[in-house]
């Protein structure tokens, strides 16, 4: 089933406000949130799409991403861990950014964060997201293509594991709120009495305190280093497109969720052909002798060359197609063409002899061009709109 379109499903403009946007998700999100359906199936997946939504429209360079290519823009859940959708906990993660922990505590009745079962502990904070960018050359964005980058970011600290602490023993649950993660407070009122849950201000919300740090991290969790990074690029990229690899970013404080990698597509020029859109065109020159008596050539392509048959006769501009030799369609089975565009190349420097075997060919009635010429000119308009010139 086709994904709906990110604004239809928050039910704005594209010129909807992050504000509205924001309005809009918290709609949505409190009336199919799944601890108010328990097992609703049908609801848990209208939270999920709102929440994609959100989390896309709601950030300026993935919203600006998705304006220009869709859905394609926002990469493959089958390119190896790009895009298709997002993790639960991301959901809550973001769900709790807008409503506040305060809130989770009234609304779902005390519960903790929603869809955590109960108890309010939170992990350290999300890391941060990372941009990178990424060459391909043109055999690589036609077939797909592997790629190892090394990446300089947070990871995890090697000696404490995350945990920030210096050894187990370092670790204790929180005596303010018992390890909860939050605190209960009954205040009487002119109603009687009210009840209210809020994030724990001992422990942020973790329901553990460090009483000795790792020396390591200094209590971070995390430190500054390098990892290599295997990425799965799909076939059809463009140049300026973005992919995203969820959890490939810095490493979260003290065992919080890592951000994601954004990977920004740069395409390579090639030395002799030039895309334009998915399919690739050649400019082919080919000396008057061959022109006029024919020939055969072989001409680069993509994935290397191909022997095309140049006709006797044939007239400066004339377009040959190799069909299947373009790019292929992002997520799509569709795959461009090659245009091979014939360029006569007349010499600069004759000798005698040669001038003189051209002056007897001057005035012969075959060398005279004819009306058919014009149709090489309508022929070189179509590469004309391309290039512009």
């Amino acid at each position: 089933m086709a994904k709906r379109d990110y604004y239809e499903v928050l039910g704005v403009s594209k010129t909807a406000s992050a504000d509205e946007i924001k309005k809009a998700y918290r709609k949505i999100a409190l009336k199919y949130h799944p601890d108010r359906n328990p097992g609703d199936k049908d609801a848990e997946e209208h939270f999920k799409e709102a929440a994609e939504a959100y989390d896309v429209l709601s950030n300026a360079d993935k919203r600006a991403q998705y304006d220009r290519f869709g859905h394609a823009g926002m990469g493959s859940a089958a390119s190896g861990g790009f895009g298709g959708g997002m993790r639960m906990e991301d959901i809550f993660q973001n769900f709790g950014d807008i409503f506040g922990d305060d809130m989770f505590g009234s609304f779902f009745g005390g519960g903790g964060r929603p869809g955590g079962g109960g108890g309010g502990r939170r992990q350290g904070s999300r890391g941060a997201n990372l941009r990178v960018k990424l060459k391909l050359d043109y055999a690589e964005i036609a077939n797909g293509a592997n790629k190892k980058i090394k990446v300089k970011k947070y990871i995890p600290c090697n000696i404490c594991h995350g945990s920030g602490a210096k050894d187990k023993s370092s670790i204790q649950t929180c005596g303010t709120c018992g390890g909860s993660g939050q605190v209960r407070r009954v205040t009487n009122t002119f109603l009687g009495q009210m009840q209210t849950v809020t994030t724990c201000p001992t422990c942020n919300g973790e329901g553990t305190q460090i009483t000795a740090k790792c020396g390591n991290c200094k209590g971070e969790g995390r430190v500054y280093g390098e990892e290599t990074l295997s990425l799965d690029i799909p076939a059809g990229v463009q140049d300026g497109m973005q992919l995203s690899m969820g959890g490939g970013g810095n490493a979260g404080e003290r065992g919080g969720p890592p951000g994601d990698l954004l990977i920004v597509i740069e395409e390579e020029k090639h030395p002799q052909l030039k895309r334009n859109d998915m399919d690739v065109i050649f400019q082919l020159h080919i000396s008057f002798p061959e022109a006029v008596l024919g020939t055969s050539v072989e001409v680069p392509t993509i994935d290397g060359r191909a022997k095309i048959k140049i006709p006797a006769g044939t007239q400066s501009g004339k377009i040959f197609r190799l069909k299947g030799k373009g790019f292929p369609a992002f997520q799509s089975y569709e795959k461009g063409d090659e245009l091979v565009e014939v360029n006569v190349w007349s010499p600069q420097n004759l000798t005698d002899d040669e001038k003189k075997m051209l002056e007897k060919l001057r005035d012969s009635p075959n060398f005279t061009p004819s009306a058919d010429a014009k149709n090489a000119k309508e022929d070189k308009s179509f590469f004309d709109k391309i290039f512009g010139s």
